[in-house]
Order: structure tokens, then sequence, then C-alpha cells
């Protein structure tokens, strides 16, 4: 590991403290180390904090033509950076290279469009004349920032997740300081130095290198007031409790459940879900995992299924046809298998039996998977999918909710009466009908409900939970 490169934080460009030890960052598709991340450790995130909040107070009036500005300049710098960013990702994480490129286009605009949307966030007058005591007298609103954010980032996404936290969390006047998961990591220190020269103040956006001990030095301390973390549930629980009494926003876990009804548009429906449940090899919160069907179209629908899933090419990550690369590690790998593999041994069957090579996962259907399995239990967050009937809306339903997770769930029909039947009592933060449950834009309040996280993300709804409300009283 000696001869390896360090990987340090980014803190305003400064020589960084020393850390706290340092472990290996693995490239995916050949097992071998690519370099040496440091633990940033408590001495790291006093350091980063320090800067943060030094230049939240040197800019926290700055106007909102000002940030408007530095977003759009960020987000020029990232579209000039395509070409460098790309291979980064691919490299660090296995995410096709093709899937890469458009992560990053999908980022650029998100911080377009959270610029778009900043000269619209008002307050609002109050009718304090409603009470005999507040006659005669004036009262608003206002949102103001917490001054330092702390923003921890998972790998699926190294661009799109980390620029929904950094984005909404500088519109709102804050700096942040984040911690990227260890796959993602050269990634977002490739980011904050872009945006630095690109104009951004100094400290406005700092990023941390390590892992659980950074992230849980980073949430606890005092001087962190808003937590937005992306992850697993277990560690959103562990996180928000060390983090205390402060806000905290969390996107957790998922185990999405689609549903196809008898009405549905079977070839639409299989090719729409295959695509969401093995695509970026399945590491996807809301990756297609239960795809329950209708009993009646049972045998068609997953023939359709299973053809589609044969369709998607599995390959080398930078192979711009590859649509199912390597998974983020071969440790990852081994728990997907596992899980497989204890289905099997309670009685499931293979439609399509999925290959494993290193890192690499091709897509694998189960049938008759009981509900102990942890693939029914549990999020697989691997190119798996499972397929089981129901006979009814009713039956629907209950499978669909029998999950501790609620955070995105798609619908498949033709029947508007079906819809807002799943509408109101599918229990999740999110539905779609007619796409599957990774469909995604950016315009929409997306959280989950349940052990899926609380808060929601978004351009105008991060914006909202990254910044508070403030009432002012006037009497004239």
């Amino acid at each position: 590991m000696t001869d390896l490169p360090r990987i340090t934080s980014f803190i305003g460009g400064d020589t960084v403290p020393a850390g706290a030890g340092a472990f290996n960052l693995v490239d995916p598709q050949t097992g071998k180390p690519i370099g040496a991340i440091v633990e940033a450790g408590e001495a790291g995130v006093a350091a980063a904090v320090k800067l943060a909040k030094s230049a939240y107070e040197a800019n926290r009036k700055s106007p909102v033509h000002q940030r408007v500005k530095w977003l759009r300049d960020g987000a020029a710098a990232l579209r000039k950076a395509v070409d460098e960013i790309a291979p980064l990702i691919s490299q660090d994480v296995g995410k096709p290279i093709r899937v890469c490129r458009g992560e990053i286009a999908r980022g650029a605009e998100f911080m377009e469009a959270v610029a778009a949307c900043l000269p619209q966030m008002n307050g609002e007058v109050l009718p304090l004349d409603a009470t005999a005591p507040g006659d005669g007298h004036f009262g608003f609103t206002r949102r103001i920032p917490y001054g330092v954010v702390a923003g921890i980032i998972p790998f699926n996404g190294p661009i799109n997740l980390l620029v929904q936290k950094v984005a909404p969390a500088i519109a709102a006047g804050n700096a942040i300081v984040t911690k990227p998961h260890p796959a993602g990591t050269r990634t977002a220190l490739k980011l904050a130095e872009l945006f630095q020269t690109a104009g951004w103040p100094k400290g406005l956006f700092t990023v941390l290198t390590g892992d659980k001990a950074s992230a849980a030095a980073l949430v606890s301390h005092p001087h962190v007031r808003c937590v937005s973390f992306t992850g697993g549930t277990a560690g959103g629980d562990a996180l928000a409790r060390l983090a205390g009494a402060k806000k905290f926003v969390a996107e957790l876990g998922s185990n999405a459940a689609n549903i196809v009804m008898a009405d549905a548009d079977i070839a639409d429906a299989a090719k729409k879900i295959a695509g969401a449940a093995f695509e970026a090899s399945g590491q996807q919160c809301i990756s297609a995992q239960r795809v329950l069907v209708d009993n009646s179209i049972l045998d068609k629908f997953t023939e359709a299924f299973v053809t589609a899933a044969k369709a998607l090419k599995v390959g080398r990550a930078d192979d711009p046809a590859v649509d199912v690369g390597p998974m983020v590690s071969a440790a990852a790998a081994d728990r997907v298998m596992g899980m497989c593999e204890d289905a099997i041994k309670r009685g499931a069957t293979y439609a399509l039996k999925p290959q494993r090579d290193g890192a690499t996962v091709s897509p694998g259907i189960l049938v008759e998977v009981p509900n102990a399995a942890r693939l029914w239990c549990e999020e697989v967050f691997g190119p798996i999918a499972i397929v089981t009937p129901f006979s009814g809306i009713e039956e629907g339903l209950k499978l669909a909710n029998d999950s501790e997770f609620g955070l995105q769930g798609a619908l498949f029909t033709s029947n508007l009466k079906t819809a807002f039947r799943f509408a109101d009592d599918f229990e999740v933060g999110c539905l779609w009908v007619n796409e599957p449950s990774r469909f995604r834009v950016d315009v929409y309040p997306f959280g989950g409900v349940k052990s899926s996280g609380v808060g929601r993300e978004g351009i105008r709804y991060a914006i909202e939970e990254m910044s508070q409300m403030k009432f002012i009283g006037i009497k004239p």
C-alpha cells in the first residue's frame, strides 16, 4: 500500500492533517488496488468543518444571483470534464462507461435546474389579524440556511447523488462538507477541485476521505447543523443517533416492488422492469427487486422478462455497449450470490440463473421464493429479481406492502381505478404507474416511508430541507 498514490481530503486545496491510517481503493474490474485512501478521522473532520464554518460566515449574505452564478459555473465545469470524470467513475465503481457519461450530464442538468429554481423560493405574508392580538401587526416568513451541512454519499451515484446534496445546500446559503463512499472518493475530490477552480469560495464545498470513522466524526460535530445521508437503513440509524438533535434527512434502504396487473402491456412491462432490475448491476436503491405478477399472465410475463434480461449485454465497464458491468466489489458479489443460495435452499428455483465472474454477476431471476428468504425480506442491491404471482388487487397490495421498506414502487395497469387504489394503499413514498421503480426525474419530492427514510430530495424539496423557516413579526 505504501507504493500506491495517497488519496487525501480536499479542504480548500490546503495541506490536510495526516489522517488516521489508510486503506486500499480496489478496481472492481481487476481486483487490484489503485490507491490508498487516507482516513480523515477527527483531525480531518475538525479542519474541514472549521473551514466550512468560516466560508459560511463569509458568504452567508451572498445574494441569490451570486449563488445562481456559482451553480451555473459549476455545471459548466462539470460538462467540460465529462471525458475526464466518466472513466474515473467507471474504473472505481464498475459502472458502464455509457451510463457514467449520462450520469454526468444529469448532474450538470440538476445543478442548472437548482439555479433556475432558486429565485422562485419565496416566503409568505401571514394574516396575523386572524386573531385579535395580531390586529395591527405585520408578519412574514423567509428561508434561512443551517450553516454547515454534512453530506454522506454512497458509491452508486458518485456524481448524481453528490450534486443532489451539494447544489441544494449551496442554493440555500450553506457550506457543505461531504464524505463520499470510498469508491466514489476520487470523483468527489475531482468535483470539489473543479468547482473551486470555477470560482466557488474556498471552503464552501469540501470533501473528506475515509470510511465509517470519518462519517461518524462528521455527523456528530457540534458545528454541523444539518445532515443529508443516502445509504443503508442500519447505517442511517447509527448516524442519526450520533448526530443527535439536528436536522437529519435520510434516503435509506429499499426492496422495490413492481406490480404487473392482468391488463398491463406485458412486453412493455417486462422490458422496462428488466432495465430497472439489472442495469447498473442492480445497485440502485430503487432497482426492481420483487416483481409481483397477476397469476393469469404469470407464464407470459416470466418468459418476456427472461428474454429482456438476456438481451442486456454483460461485460467490461469500459465497453460503451455494456449494460451490466461489475459490481462495486467482489464482497458485494459474494453477498448477492449468498442471498440467491439462501433462496434456493428454501425451495426457490431459477428462471434465469446468474453467472459470476469475479465482481461481475449476470442478471438472475428466481421464482417460488418464500417470504422467509433473504431475497424477499432484505435489499439485494444487485442484478437479481424475483417473480411472485398474486390473484387480484387485495393480494397484490398485501404482497407489495410485505416489507419494512417503502421507497419507490411501480404499478403496470391500463385501469385508472386500479392506479388510484394503489396510489391510496401502496405503502411507498413515491409511486410510478406504467414506469418501473427505477424511473426518476428530479422535479418531484423523492423519498421514502417506513424504514426507507425521512425527508425528501428533488430540486425545490431539497432546498427546503436544507434551509429552515424564520418568522418575522412587526408592530409598525
